[in-house]
């Protein structure tokens, strides 16, 4: 270890002292930084292993121990204490000998408040303990689309926002399409409601079998009774629930929920993959990938994954089905359990179906890192072909990328996007409101920008490349940002393409000629990469505040319309001209009542109807 006499004196202090109970210990360098963060059911025991003359050590350890210079420990009242402590120090500190998922993402579920008189399905990213199923996580926003296209296409249950008590005097479209029974009008009861709920339950659950012989059960008594346009719907509706199950269906399993983890490695990287299995259909996956992980073993990037995983709002599922069994594998199910509420089950199979799941998530996890190695190679190149091209004394690994966004001058407002290492780093975005210019002017919006991204006080590295979406004016004005803070010899460049031309331009400090790009270039495909996504940044962010002025900005201020009741209104008619429009009796079925409705008209400046 690389210490002074001390500081060696003081850590060997901390060794002689350490406590017997569980909990965590931080190991530190010299400057105070948390190297790694580890657990242990007896800290002196586990601590002390790393300090022993001849331990068998892997070179990741060695190096590890050459660095350290101080620890700390912190002693909880269990092992399971020590599991979730561990796991919220790694995401806050993120320590660099820590296996790290670099995926901050809350994914979304579909939430079903099953104890409410009539309920509706809404997509949610945050699971609470409120009575309600959720179902998910939807890590591919098509999955979810397509789950609800499903559902609200078969299951005739309700989609609107307004309480439904049975008062409302019209039924709405989705009456008149046969998408809802308008129980708001009192057209169908509680309890016929709940069997629709029923059958929405039995679908996301993967209960197939029970389903379809409900709804072929309620098809033969519609005909018994010679209602045959009830059977002939019913009869659709088992047709299309039968082929989309025919399509999502991966395995003929139980309907247990199930979370599929499997490895591939090559040289030393390796990726994990991830399946979401529910009641035997794909709903997603996701995969995680690590360029330098050949020291650590299958066992410990899963086990890694499924606490940090899981450590967020994540539900987890009834099972785990791992490649390898897992080193404290009661305790990590003792921790999931308290977390779902219920019993959950690490499974390593060795043969059946489950062992067959297994082996899709392995061969998932080799074609994901396959394109992770070949998307590697290419930032490589491409990062090495801007060196030479620009002249730089380094490989440019950080690159930020700008981008300006407004409509004829309104709500002007900037992006910038981080490229690190060969992927985006979105957690280092940042989005600004224009603040100092007037009118549509992208030159000093732009050194607005610049100014306050490398002026303002904030803990970001500064990058060796700064990229501007533009020719030689927006270059100039964001040169000009670059000296306001400080910081004028950042390498900087202008991305843009001559009127009417297809390559790209590179444009340079000081140098009046561009440099043309090749359109097969690595080079010129990363630079596009990176200043697509800072257009998209800022485009987002500008029509989030464009249709928030543009939609909200008269409904915002009547007293008693909240932010639900006018996202309602806007769905509910289209624009402010047409609930303005409104009649009395259009309002109230829109659950506005006189008083507000009047309001509604004053702010909107027409008179009653």
């Amino acid at each position: 270890m690389g210490t002074s006499p001390s500081t060696a004196t003081q850590l060997q202090s901390k060794l002689d002292h350490l406590p017997g109970q569980p909990g965590v210990y931080l190991m530190k360098s010299a400057t105070g930084d948390i190297l790694y963060v580890g657990k242990a059911a007896v800290l002196a025991s586990r601590v002390r292993s790393y300090f022993q003359k001849g331990a068998d050590q892997t070179p990741k350890t060695r190096l590890l121990m050459s660095q350290v210079a101080d620890l700390e420990t912190i002693v909880t009242r269990s092992e399971l204490e020590a599991l979730i402590l561990e796991s919220n120090l790694i995401k806050r500190h993120r320590p660099k000998f820590n296996i790290i998922l670099r995926d901050d993402k809350q994914y979304p579920y579909l939430r079903l408040p099953v104890r409410e008189n009539f309920p509706r399905l809404s997509i949610v990213r945050k699971v609470q303990k409120d009575g309600a199923l959720y179902y998910g996580p939807y890590t591919d926003g098509g999955a979810l689309k397509s789950t609800l296209k499903v559902i609200r296409k078969v299951f005739p249950l309700a989609t609107c926002e307004i309480e439904i008590d049975g008062t409302a005097e019209r039924a709405c479209i989705e009456f008149e399409i046969k998408r809802c029974m308008a129980p708001c009008i009192g057209n169908q009861s509680r309890d016929d409601y709940h069997r629709i709920v029923t059958q929405v339950r039995q679908f996301l659950e993967g209960r197939d079998t029970e389903l379809l012989d409900d709804l072929r059960e309620q098809m033969h008594i519609a005909a018994d009774r010679q209602a045959f346009e009830d059977a002939a719907r019913l009869r659709d509706r088992i047709v299309s629930i039968e082929r989309t199950l025919e399509k999502q269906r991966i395995a003929q399993t139980t309907a247990t929920d199930q979370d599929v983890f499997g490895v591939a490695r090559q040289g030393t990287a390796v990726d994990l993959q991830m399946l979401f299995v529910r009641g035997g259909l794909l709903i997603g996956r996701k995969d995680f990938f690590w360029p330098e992980a050949s020291e650590t073993s299958d066992e410990e990037l899963v086990r890694c994954t499924i606490e940090q995983f899981y450590n967020k709002d994540g539900l987890p599922p009834k099972e785990l089905l791992v490649p390898a069994a897992l080193n404290e594998a009661g305790l990590i199910e003792h921790w999931l359990a308290v977390k779902k509420g219920a019993s959950v089950r690490i499974v390593a199979p060795e043969r059946g179906t489950k062992h067959q799941l297994v082996l899709l998530a392995e061969e998932n996890a080799a074609a994901a890192l396959a394109d992770h190695l070949r998307n590697e190679e290419a930032g490589r190149q491409a990062v090495e072909e801007l060196k030479r091209l620009l002249r730089l004394e380094k490989v440019p690994q950080r690159i930020e990328g700008f981008d300006i966004s407004n409509t004829m001058g309104s709500e002007s407002v900037a992006s910038f996007v981080v490229w690190e290492e060969g992927r985006a780093r979105k957690s280092d975005y940042r989005k600004f409101r224009i603040k100092t210019v007037t009118g549509a002017n992208d030159f000093a919006s732009m050194k607005e920008a610049v100014a306050r991204r490398y002026g303002e006080a904030e803990n970001l590295p500064l990058p060796d490349l700064v990229l501007i979406d533009g020719g030689l004016g927006q270059l100039a004005a964001a040169m000009d940002g670059l000296r306001d803070a400080g910081h004028p010899g950042l390498p900087i460049i202008g991305l843009a393409k001559a009127k009417g031309e297809k390559e790209e331009r590179i444009f340079l400090p000081g140098r009046k000629n561009p440099i043309i790009l090749k359109p097969t270039s690595p080079a010129t495909h990363l630079l596009q990469r990176i200043r697509d996504e800072a257009h998209r940044f800022a485009i987002t962010y500008h029509r989030k505040l464009r249709g928030k002025a543009l939609t909200t900005s008269k409904l915002d201020h009547i007293i008693g319309i909240g932010e639900i009741r006018r996202n309602m209104l806007l769905r509910k008619f289209g624009s402010l001209d047409k609930i303005a429009a409104a009649t009395d009796a259009q309002l109230r079925e829109a659950g506005i009542d006189a008083k507000t409705a009047a309001e509604v008209r004053k702010a909107l400046t027409l008179k009653p109807v």
